[in-house]
């Protein structure tokens, strides 16, 4: 089964490390998988956006449809992104029609000296609000879990509803 993985949560909670161990679990099980990071899509388009709300919202969409049309073509998309607004989680549900959305729950508190991000303007949390998601199909709290601990979360459920062996 094709499903779409959007993993999600404020910057440093943890997103792009569980993608890429998400992704070398399906590399290894012979599963075709992709991750779509928001800042590569950035790069494609040469940083044409910013980071207003919406900015913010543009990027989203672009990464939709990347998602989309990796769906299509059998891929596994595997989104790490902030997605802080959640019209644009409403409309991925509506789109896909197995997308698993993996709220990465992470107290801004815990990370805002360790990233730089936080240091700038239009920033997710402090600046722009993130809305806490309210249908995310599985909630991993990254301030108690370690990465291997919240892979297996993310495994196990992936297993529970059948998307893998």
């Amino acid at each position: 089964m094709i499903v779409v993985i959007w993993l999600l949560g404020i910057s440093g909670s943890g997103k792009s490390t569980l993608g890429k161990e998400l992704k070398n679990y399906f590399d290894n099980n012979n599963i075709n998988s992709y991750i779509i990071d928001g800042d590569i899509i950035r790069n494609f388009y040469e940083n044409d956006l910013g980071y207003t709300k919406e900015d913010r919202e543009a990027n989203i969409k672009r990464i939709l449809l990347s998602a989309y049309i990796l769906e299509q073509n059998n891929i596994i998309p595997i989104v790490c992104n902030i997605s802080p607004f959640e019209q644009l989680r409403d409309f991925a549900r509506r789109k896909f029609d197995n997308y698993f959305e993996i709220y990465l729950k992470r107290d801004i508190n815990n990370i805002k000296n360790k990233k730089t991000v936080y240091k700038d303007k239009n920033v997710v949390g402090v600046d722009i609000k993130f809305e806490e998601p309210k249908n995310s199909n599985l909630i991993i709290d990254t301030n108690k879990l370690t990465k291997e601990e919240s892979l297996n979360h993310i495994l196990k459920y992936l297993k529970l509803k059948q998307c893998l062996n």
